[in-house]
């Protein structure tokens, strides 16, 4: 009997949780139901989820960056179709597809000329240990060099470079050679580089856990140490690239020119899984060094056409509808807008982004009521308040955000880019409205972070 996925879904779909609850992560599921985002979403298109009464949520967070063009695209939808009725050969692995060869050159075409080579991939960490490989192969040196609150993906090589040790506890040890150094502190990151022991120095341009990146000229002299003692400069732009922060690449921000860049998330158009490293021709060519090695390095899925056909359509997209210049627009004015609540709202200590990947960092009100409030949740644990403010903002307004990193103050977004005035209106009054909610204490929001209060206690005392 045929597979009716239509029927088997409409029959099912309420089921999620308990399902993923017996068979998947349960400690996911606790941590969703807590928090209130045990929602059923039911449709998805472009910037909204819909839930199964047809209510729309504003999707500010987008899937982690990986719906820069909204969720559904028609574009891409129409692609995946597209191969689909041609029946073309798929990973023969032993051929040299045509699909995978004319991504790897749009991508090109979208970069300076001295990132030319292409190896594609299904993953941003897939991505980035490739990266390592490469680096590796192409300087003969054992060592990788990372920034301290870094994020580059969660399996070993990429776990070895991660600068935040939440993700790291319990997984090690470690590759060996990997230090980590902090953004801005040149004379560490030289003295480093001057033993001749590391193959490269690894960023984000704007740090995912966070959203940080350095005022000053950081980037370039880091960059200059690198060249000096013969270290490459990989850009992981898994979150960054392909318009993410107002220009097609986040290294262009500062005027790089990065060895290697990293890319996975919204080149996949949010269908299928799609990553690639690029980089200079030479360093390619040092991991496939001879006939022999001609796949030394590979990846069983990494070229195939539905991937592909992903990829060439989401490029197509954004260049058709202006993607890139609309983040940096819409960027800035919500940048602006956010920053116009400060004189509203003490407790706003910093809005900061590039394009459409903001942060909001919070600090304790200067109002006496409020403040009480801060002081009682922080004691149990610092990111309560920002959890009671993302939650609020999905329970009562139905905007999906999410806090920026571990133990921190900081509310996350990553809009989509196709986003437009009428969702930087939506975002920042419900924004407005919750942190007016937040100077009432004690009231409803209140009651919502004393029953995250009281569910932290639940968890010290099962691990006591």
């Amino acid at each position: 009997m045929p597979l009716d996925l239509k029927q088997l879904v409409t029959e099912r779909l309420g089921e999620n949780y308990d399902l993923h609850e017996r068979y998947v992560n349960q400690t996911l599921v606790q941590v969703q139901r807590t928090i209130g985002f045990d929602k059923i979403y039911a449709r998805a298109e472009g910037a909204y989820l819909y839930d199964r009464e047809g209510n729309a949520y504003l999707d500010f967070l987008s899937g982690y960056s990986v719906y820069n063009i909204g969720r559904n695209h028609p574009v891409v939808k129409k692609a995946i179709q597209d191969v689909l009725d041609m029946d073309l050969p798929n990973m023969v692995q032993m051929d040299c597809a045509l699909l995978s060869g004319l991504l790897a050159e749009a991508l090109v075409k979208k970069l300076d000329n001295h990132l030319n080579a292409v190896f594609f991939c299904n993953s941003g960490t897939e991505a980035n240990e490739g990266a390592i490989k490469f680096a590796r192969a192409a300087t003969g040196r054992e060592g990788m060099i990372s920034l301290a609150n870094a994020f580059h993906g969660l399996s070993m090589g990429s776990l070895s470079m991660m600068g935040c040790e939440s993700f790291r506890e319990g997984f090690g040890p470690y590759l060996p050679g990997c230090d980590r150094v902090a953004m801005g502190d040149l004379q560490t990151l030289e003295a480093l580089l001057s033993t001749q022991k590391y193959a490269a120095l690894v960023i984000e341009t704007v740090q995912g856990k966070g959203v940080h990146y350095p005022e000053g000229d950081f980037f370039q002299q880091a960059q200059a140490l690198c060249r000096k003692y013969g270290t490459l400069l990989i850009s992981d732009e898994v979150q960054t690239g392909l318009g993410r922060t107002g220009t097609w690449f986040g290294y262009q921000q500062w005027g790089l020119e990065p060895d290697i860049i990293t890319l996975a998330k919204s080149l996949s158009g949010g269908y299928v899984p799609c990553g690639a490293i690029v980089m200079r021709r030479s360093i390619y060519q040092g991991t496939f060094s001879d006939l022999k090695r001609c796949v030394v390095h590979s990846s069983t899925f990494g070229r195939n056409n539905l991937a592909m056909a992903c990829g060439l359509a989401t490029l197509q997209v954004i260049e058709d509808e202006k993607l890139v210049e609309n983040s940096a627009k819409m960027g800035a004015l919500l940048m602006e807008k956010l920053n116009a609540l400060k004189a509203r709202h003490s407790v706003i200590k910093e809005v900061r982004g590039k394009g459409l990947i903001i942060a909001i960092e919070f600090q304790e009100p200067k109002e006496f009521a409020p403040k009480m409030g801060w002081k009682l949740l922080h004691k149990m644990e610092t990111e309560l308040f920002t959890q009671m403010v993302v939650t609020s903002l999905l329970s009562r307004h139905r905007v999906l955000s999410q806090i920026a990193g571990h133990a921190v103050d900081i509310v996350k977004i990553l809009p989509p880019l196709i986003i437009t005035e009428k969702e930087v209106d939506l975002f920042v009054n419900a924004f407005d409205s919750v942190l007016s909610l937040c100077s009432k204490f004690p009231g409803p929001i209140w009651e919502l972070g004393g029953n995250f209060m009281k569910s932290s206690l639940k968890k010290v005392g099962s691990r006591s």
